[in-house]
């Protein structure tokens, strides 16, 4: 038998008694030629065949979650079933396969990795399905039941270095499995994380904390905020699978892991739909967001260094949230159809609106020194809060002389931004519709007197 380059001379009685491929091939091969037979296609290519080979002649065979699913292609290859003989290679695999190597927690992810270079074949086999339902079942399991090894990479507790009896007594964490995980490529891993969400058993938090714990390993330089070289497609499906599974539960991630997305995903150019998506997520728990965090690099071309645009998005999605909700009422006491409005206060809370707004003057002091920044975006992202009262400003007032003193921008640009500095106080006075014409011609002097004086 030739397979490449190797010769393999085994008796034939053994091989033919448990291989159906080798009888319809022996059987259609040239008697005059007989010695020669082809078996180049074999998965798992000469190995396999020996350790298929060595079961046939009765001899111990070794196998292991790393070469179970070579041996299992290649006895499916020569066609080992039991309709040619009971007890043959492919039923006592898919026995230790099920009784064994399924069980142990390590070797079902060992198995998973190794049907990769046997695709699409161990995905027919239902090796692939078979592995990810083993380890999602696993990850699912109540932690008080875990009791093999696990990799956890995170901060010893402090029981740790009290020696293995203390290590022992403390209690798994919920997400003991998310670090192993990380091993799988991409769209085995998405897989997995599908099946364990379809048990609906784990809470959103522990998904995002796998999400989280993939990103920072499979993507050089994610956890600062940059992305570097490698290979772009490769990059580019990590970062939009990892936005596909977030969990739809609020709060599962943190707003710092999904504004690292957001700058990864313009990184890597991806779509406006994934944009889209983070924006809506970020603005539900913009209060929890730094300066730092927000400040996302505009992709290469852009004249501006911060993407402003994709910020002010974000801060609208937060204030629609507050917009006062409308209830439509039908039908009076007596029959008559009526429309009635009411409107119901805002949910977000004071400390919320607070919290953004002093990360938001924060972030118009930083965006100030870009020289290119026009001051419509400026001037758009600062009026966008200035329905939100503080008790004081500032940290708006820098920001709004670090702009005018960087630039060089017309008096009607002077004057919006003086307007947002005076909305900014008169919101914390109820009597702010009653706006004076002596307010504005007040407005208009302290514009006038900048001006002049920043013009010597």
């Amino acid at each position: 038998m030739r397979h490449d380059d190797s010769l393999f001379y085994p008796l034939q009685f053994p091989l033919l008694s448990k291989c159906a491929c080798l009888q319809k091939l022996l059987s259609s091969t040239d008697k005059n030629n007989i010695d020669d037979i082809d078996i180049s296609g074999i998965p798992g290519g000469p190995t396999a065949f020996e350790t298929c080979a060595k079961f046939c002649y009765g001899m111990t065979v070794t196998l292991s979650a790393y070469n179970v699913v070579a041996t299992r292609c290649a006895a499916e290859y020569l066609g080992m079933h039991e309709t040619v003989e009971k007890g043959n290679l492919i039923y006592k695999i898919d026995v230790f396969l099920s009784s064994s190597l399924f069980r142990s927690w390590k070797d079902s992810i060992i198995v998973l990795q190794t049907t990769k270079p046997f695709l699409p074949l161990s995905e027919d086999l239902k090796l692939v399905s078979l592995c990810i339902d083993a380890i999602a079942t696993k990850a699912c399991v109540d932690v008080s039941h875990v009791e093999w090894s696990y990799t956890y990479n995170k901060k010893k507790l402090a029981e740790e270095n009290n020696g293995a009896d203390s290590i022992k007594a403390r209690d798994v964490p919920h997400d003991w499995w998310v670090e192993d995980l990380c091993e799988l490529e991409i769209d085995y891993y998405k897989r997995v994380i599908m099946n364990i969400k379809t048990k609906c058993i784990l809470g959103g938090e522990v998904i995002g904390e796998a999400l989280k714990a993939y990103g920072y390993r499979r993507l050089s330089g994610f956890n600062k905020g940059v992305m570097e070289q490698g290979d772009l497609v490769k990059h580019k499906t990590i970062i939009e699978t990892l936005v596909w599974l977030l969990p739809a539960e609020k709060n599962s991630v943190s707003c710092g892991f999904l504004l690292k997305l957001l700058k990864a995903v313009t990184m890597v150019n991806s779509g406006e739909v994934v944009k889209e998506q983070l924006v809506r997520r970020i603005g539900q728990q913009l209060e929890e967001a730094s300066m730092a965090e927000l400040l996302i690099k505009s992709h290469q071309g852009s004249e501006t260094l911060y993407d402003v645009d994709l910020v002010q998005k974000i801060v609208m999605e937060f204030m629609r949230r507050d917009k006062n909700s409308e209830i439509e009422v039908q039908d009076d006491e007596d029959g008559f159809e009526v429309q009635e409005v009411r409107k119901l206060p805002g949910i977000l809370s004071e400390a919320s609106k607070l919290m953004v707004a002093k990360v938001i003057d924060s972030y118009l002091t930083e965006i100030a020194k870009d020289p290119n920044l026009p001051a419509s975006k400026f001037i758009d992202v600062a009026e966008s809060v200035t329905s939100i009262p503080r008790p004081a400003h500032d940290a708006l007032y820098r920001a709004i002389d670090m702009f005018l003193k960087v630039l060089n921008i017309t008096e009607n640009s002077v004057f919006r931004v003086f307007f947002v500095v005076e909305f900014c106080f008169l919101i914390m006075d109820y009597k702010h519709r009653n706006i004076q014409e002596s307010q504005r011609e007040k407005r208009k002097e302290c514009a006038n007197l900048w001006i002049v004086e920043n013009s010597r």
